[in-house]
């Protein structure tokens, strides 16, 4: 698939070039292609900007990032498809960097991440490709919640050791 995207992009790409140069001509058509780039440019730049101080407040107030993380990751996404030459990627990453197509990206993210994040039910770990997780029937996911009887503490069968927090 990966083989087929690398041959069928760049035809896609250079067929809507030819179709917008028959319809505007090469001058404009090399015009829209240095103005689009610029655009991109200047809206990476002040995005990625925004989604670097939004991370950074999430940080400071001491709250996950997920969002903001997810929003990093579809700036440099676009970005990079801003990067090549052509219309067609242009204005998949025009859809991931704008703040207001983002949120619709951001959940189709979401969707495939969840999707590849599987666990594999009675598996100690993350899963099959984790190694054997922090001891005898340690594991994460949905069969490791709080009072299942595999975690150390009050409701678990492991020790338990008493202390302070101090701050």
């Amino acid at each position: 698939m990966l083989a087929a995207a690398f041959v069928l992009v760049p035809l896609a790409e250079i067929w809507a070039i030819l179709q917008v140069g028959q319809l505007v001509g090469p001058w404009w058509t090399i015009l829209l292609l240095v103005l689009d780039s610029m655009v991109g440019a200047w809206l990476i730049k002040r995005e990625g900007g925004r989604a670097w101080r939004a991370l950074r407040e999430a940080l400071q107030g001491g709250r996950m990032p997920a969002r903001e993380i997810a929003d990093g990751a579809l700036i440099l996404i676009g970005g990079t498809l801003m990067l090549s030459p052509g219309f067609l990627l242009d204005a998949v990453g025009i859809v991931l960097v704008l703040p207001f197509t983002r949120p619709v990206a951001r959940r189709l993210l979401t969707t495939v991440v969840e999707r590849r994040l599987v666990v594999v039910p009675g598996a100690p770990g993350f899963g099959s490709g984790f190694g054997s997780g922090f001891g005898p029937g340690a594991g994460f996911g949905p069969g490791s919640v709080p009072g299942n009887g595999r975690r150390p503490g009050p409701e678990g069968e492991g020790p338990v050791v008493q202390g302070d927090v101090v701050e």
